[in-house]
């Protein structure tokens, strides 16, 4: 079973809604025939890439709120994210472009290492509040999962998984996602925002059981419609 799991680096309900995810895994008996898939979406594309500013005043204008306002959203959210072990920062947080780091992942996924890089930038991002815009910031989070990075260098440079990086963006439109955690399982079930864990596991069950019916155990031996009378 596959499950597809549309997020930004950038999303705080993201890294709380995977984390919920792992919650729903851990009572899933049939987790370990589960494929966890990463695929990219982009909360704010129009941030040109190269450029960063800090996250607070830049939601604050966005939403037309006060800087205090926006500030005590934020430290809702924080309270949420410990809930489920997180550490945030998020009024001291910077946002950038995260193309470059969608482009980090699917390089990841070619060795085997998809998830592991997707909680590294997560981690980087809202609990050590390191940069994941640049090729200088992601090189040594991408050596520290285990890329090479060489690798990694040429792969941001020449831009090869780029096209994969959008073909989920537009996938995610046409499946109809308009913001992010989005799961998909088996692209027959849905369920979008940072769900309970419980919820998720409900979604997972549901999905297994129309996939996975019941089968009929052969009988033993025995006696039926009077066959064994007399």
């Amino acid at each position: 079973m596959q499950v597809e799991v549309w997020s930004d680096v950038v999303c705080p309900w993201c890294y709380i809604g995977k984390r919920k995810l792992e919650t729903a895994l851990s009572r899933f008996p049939h987790a370990d025939q589960v494929e966890v898939v990463w695929r990219s979406f982009q909360l704010d594309p129009s941030i040109p890439e190269g450029h960063t500013e800090p996250t607070l005043p830049a939601l604050a204008a966005k939403y037309g709120s006060s800087v205090e306002e926006m500030a005590g959203q934020m430290r809702r959210v924080e309270e949420i994210a410990a809930g489920e072990g997180l550490e945030y920062h998020l009024a001291d947080g910077v946002s950038g472009n995260t193309l470059l780091a969608h482009q980090l992942i699917h390089l990841a996924a070619e060795h085997g290492l998809r998830s592991e890089m997707k909680e590294r930038l997560l981690h980087a991002h809202f609990t050590e509040q390191r940069s994941v815009f640049d090729v200088d910031a992601l090189v040594p989070l991408a050596v520290e999962v285990g890329l090479d990075e060489a690798e990694v260098r040429a792969a941001l440079a020449d831009r090869r998984f780029l096209p994969a990086v959008h073909s989920d963006i537009e996938t995610a439109r046409t499946l109809g996602a308009t913001g992010v955690p989005f799961f998909v399982v088996d692209r027959t079930y849905g369920a979008a925002g940072a769900q309970p864990a419980e919820t998720l596991l409900q979604l997972l069950e549901r999905a297994w059981a129309d996939t996975h019916p019941l089968t009929t155990v052969p009988a033993a031996e025995g006696c039926e419609d009077g066959s064994c009378s007399g």
